[in-house]
């Protein structure tokens, strides 16, 4: 005979069980397994201590989720957001005007957005033409090298300061002055002073490089361009991603933060623990430079996107027009102070 209170608790356990599957299936719904992706360069620092220090798998263990990482190291935004886009990695790392970019070409179907900033580096104007003391002085002899000539940040922040200096219509007035170079080959040329580039937008360790040579001066830095801190390097992803892993998300950012802490706290031991794990051979010199480096900053909250976007809006680069910087980022950071 089944009696009432008997009824009532194998109804619970039941209810219970169901309960258990419904959880189950809800943790199996997102990823058993993060790619993330990085580039080259300082500016990426936080990323590899995520890497060197298992991170993401501290904090996924912390939640009690079993969850595997794999990392990939590309050199060319491009290559990233086509794996991005083609679905081969989850979260990738490149420029602020990549993002926006990205952000507007994707707005009606992916949706990429980004999850959080890394790093606020300035990129420097160096220059070996004695009188190149400032934008206004380039004569039509200099040359400046860049990583790639009206698409990279390097190239879009130049225009940005090409239309303050002589009109908004004037932006692309120095395009033609500049030259597709990658900054080690760009640091060789301005170090032998034998090519026709005499000048370089680059951004450290490189701009240390180039400056311990008196013969190499800087002109400006990107953060004169944007009057202040800006940041550099974002992470991002799609919104397919976001909404249907939203415990991932936590603690990817998560184990950011962390990984950005332990970078300000001791910016030398990061910086050798970076080289151990790219193998990069940096010189003694940039890196004591690099720790002392003043305008060099690590911090999740974007700066300075928006003025990015509202430039690229306003010569056409891209067709949407954002109403803060907050919508070009998913909500896992929207109480934090960005611009």
């Amino acid at each position: 005979m089944v009696t009432t209170t008997s009824f009532g608790k194998a109804s619970f356990l039941i209810m219970a069980g169901l309960l258990g599957v419904v959880a189950t299936t809800s943790a199996q719904a997102e990823v058993a397994e993060v790619s993330l992706a990085r580039q080259y360069g300082l500016h990426y620092l936080p990323l590899v201590l995520m890497e060197r220090n298992n991170l993401i798998e501290k904090h996924a263990k912390a939640a009690k989720v079993d969850l595997k990482v794999s990392w990939k190291q590309f050199s060319g935004g491009a290559s990233v957001n086509e794996a991005l886009i083609s679905g081969a990695l989850n979260i990738v790392a490149g420029g602020t005007g990549p993002l926006v970019t990205i952000w507007d070409k994707t707005k009606s179907n992916m949706g990429v957005k980004g999850f959080a900033a890394i790093s606020e580096v300035p990129m420097v104007l160096l220059s070996r033409n004695p009188a190149f003391k400032s934008l206004k002085d380039i004569s039509p002899k200099d040359r400046i090298a860049l990583p790639a000539v009206k698409t990279s940040m390097q190239a879009i922040t130049l225009q940005m300061a090409a239309a303050k200096l002589y009109g908004a219509k004037e932006y692309t007035k120095l395009d033609s002055q500049t030259v597709s170079m990658a900054h080690p080959d760009g640091v060789a040329a301005m170090l032998s002073g034998k090519l026709e580039v005499n000048a370089h937008f680059t951004a450290p360790p490189y701009s240390y490089k180039e400056l311990e040579n008196p013969a190499i001066h800087r002109v400006m830095t990107s953060y004169d361009v944007y009057g202040g801190r800006a940041t550099l390097i974002v992470i991002y992803g799609t919104t397919k991603f976001y909404n249907e892993n939203p415990t991932v998300v936590k603690i990817v950012l998560a184990a950011l933060q962390e990984a950005i802490d332990m970078t300000n706290a001791n910016r030398r031991k990061a910086v050798e623990e970076y080289i151990e794990v790219t193998k990069e051979k940096l010189d003694p010199n940039a890196i004591e430079r690099f720790v002392a480096d003043k305008d060099v900053g690590f911090d999740i909250a974007p700066k300075g996107i928006f003025k990015v976007a509202e430039f690229m809006h306003s010569v056409g680069s891209v067709k949407n027009m954002p109403g803060s910087w907050k919508d070009m980022f998913f909500p896992t950071i929207h109480d934090k102070a960005g611009n």
